[in-house]
C-alpha cells in the first residue's frame, strides 16, 4: 500500500508540472527566423514531435493514476506493469523538464566597466 502511495506522489510531483511546463514551451524556439523555409520546416517537426511527446506522457499519468487509484480503492497489488510505466512516465518528463521545458535563460547584464563615464 505504500508504494502505492509513493508511485501517485511520484506521478504527481514529476510528470503533471513537467506537462504543465512543457505545454507553455511548445512553440518556442530560439533563433527561429521566419523568412526562411528551412526554419519553418524544422520548426514544425519540433512541434510535431514535442506534441507526440507530450501526448505520451499525458497518457502514461493518466494510466498510472488510474492504476494506482483503482488498486488503492480496491485493495489489491499494482501489476507489475505499472511500475514500467511509472519510470517510463518519470523519464519522459525528466526530457519534458531538461528540454523545451526550460524557462529562457535571462539575458547576461553587462558589467560595469571600472573606468568612470
Amino acid at each position: 500500500m505504500l508504494v502505492t502511495w509513493l508511485v501517485i506522489a511520484g506521478v504527481v510531483l514529476l510528470p503533471l508540472p513537467a506537462l504543465v511546463v512543457g505545454a507553455r514551451g511548445l512553440r518556442r524556439r530560439r533563433g527561429y527566423s521566419a523568412g526562411e523555409p528551412g526554419d519553418r520546416a524544422s520548426l514544425v517537426l519540433l512541434v510535431v514531435g514535442r506534441t507526440l511527446l507530450l501526448l505520451l506522457v499525458l497518457a502514461l499519468t493518466a494510466l498510472v493514476l488510474v492504476s494506482a487509484i483503482g488498486a488503492l480503492l480496491n485493495d489489491v497489488v499494482l501489476h507489475p506493469a505499472v511500475f514500467v510505466f511509472f519510470v517510463l512516465d518519470l523519464l519522459l518528463a525528466t526530457a519534458i523538464v531538461l528540454t523545451f521545458g526550460r524557462l529562457e535563460p535571462r539575458p547576461a547584464r553587462r558589467r560595469a566597466s571600472p573606468a568612470g563615464r
